[in-house]
């Protein structure tokens, strides 16, 4: 599926992403693409489903993806780089194959990809570098010259850190003066099953991990060296018999409301924009909950088209073309160049 840059030069740019749907009548399908061959009962989807209908059947995050496509291609022409942008989900219109049938069209053989997951784990990573290699092999003999290369994962690049640090500190700007300082850093990401943590890499607990050392380096960032803070999860699914990275947001909002806190800002950089996932878990259901507990609530935005983190992301691209250095402000090191074929596995589905 990939190809060193020196076999086939690089010929275009495709921003690879989750999708969502745009319009009432699309929220069960997507929903069914999302969980197809789970064996999830419409009437479990349909409780997901309020929550799009909530927004109008309309999922921000496509809308969000075009105008990251836009300010990258805006600091693609600052820095000359000369490629075409493309744009393709997993599980929504444009799906990925139609995608991979433009390029192809187009005459394009490589394209540098960037998936909008900045940490690794099997949905992050790996099960996007499995939908560029069925995209491919789909598209048959037409297909046989397309190569592909995933951009590296960016949860400690000094760009994706200085966007959501700066994002920390206009929340905590919301805040009365007394209540700043006191008030407690929480970040949130997505949970996943335990199982997928335990494989997410060579070393495992590579996902918990590397969403840690995003939240440590944003809170220093903000507060300085050792500054404290909480790593929480949100967005759980899936059977209740199958553990999940605890605790979850608004559990631990109540520890926090009986531990006396009298504020809390809630940072979810384990997404990239603000989505619906964002949108209704924590300014709905995590917000609701604090106001029940009496707890000061402020939640910061996500990277989204900060001009920090579209820099950083054109950095990557750099990366590949010209061989810029590696910018990374972490412990972990650099993730997500050369991911071996039993790197971040698929966790094993009970229940």
């Amino acid at each position: 599926m990939e190809s060193p840059v020196e076999e086939s030069p690089v010929d275009s740019f495709l921003l690879l992403s989750f999708g969502g749907p745009q319009g009432p009548d699309e929220v069960l399908p997507f929903l069914r693409n999302v969980t197809a061959g789970r064996g999830v009962p419409d009437e479990r989807l349909a409780a997901v489903a309020e929550h799009y209908y909530h927004f109008g059947g309309v999922s921000p995050i496509t809308a969000q993806n075009r105008a990251l496509l836009a300010a990258l291609g805006e600091e693609f022409g600052r820095r000359g780089i000369d490629l075409p942008l493309y744009f393709g989900n997993r599980n929504w219109h444009p799906f990925l194959t139609d995608t991979a049938r433009q390029l192809v069209a187009d005459g394009r053989r490589h394209a540098l990809v960037l998936a909008t997951s900045a940490t690794g784990s099997y949905s992050g990573c790996r099960q996007y570098r499995e939908d560029l290699a069925r995209a491919s092999t789909e598209l048959g003999t037409a297909g046989a010259g397309l190569r592909f290369t995933k951009l590296r994962h960016y949860f400690d690049h000094p760009g994706f850190v200085a966007a959501n640090a700066t994002a920390v500190r206009a929340a905590l700007a919301e805040l009365p003066a007394e209540l700043r300082e006191a008030a407690r850093l929480v970040f949130t990401a997505h949970s996943v099953p335990v199982s997928m943590n335990a494989t997410a890499g060579p070393d495992g607990g590579l996902y918990l991990a590397q969403h840690r050392e995003t939240a440590r380096l944003v809170a220093e960032a903000v507060r300085g060296a050792g500054a404290e803070f909480d790593l929480v999860w949100q967005s759980r699914s899936g059977p209740p018999q199958v553990p999940w990275l605890e605790p979850d947001v608004n559990d631990h909002l109540r520890a926090l409301a009986a531990a006396g806190v009298p504020a809390v800002l809630v940072a979810p950089t384990g997404f990239v924009s603000d989505h619906l996932e964002v949108l209704w878990d924590l300014d709905q259901e995590a917000r609701e909950t604090a106001a029940e507990l009496g707890l000061r609530f402020v939640r910061a935005g996500t990277a989204g088209t900060d001009p920090q983190f579209v820099a950083g992301l054109v950095d990557l691209v750099e990366e590949q073309l010209s061989g810029r250095p590696r910018a990374h402000l972490g412990r972990l090191g650099v993730c997500g160049l050369h991911c071996p074929a039993g790197c971040c596995p698929a966790p094993a589905r009970r229940g």
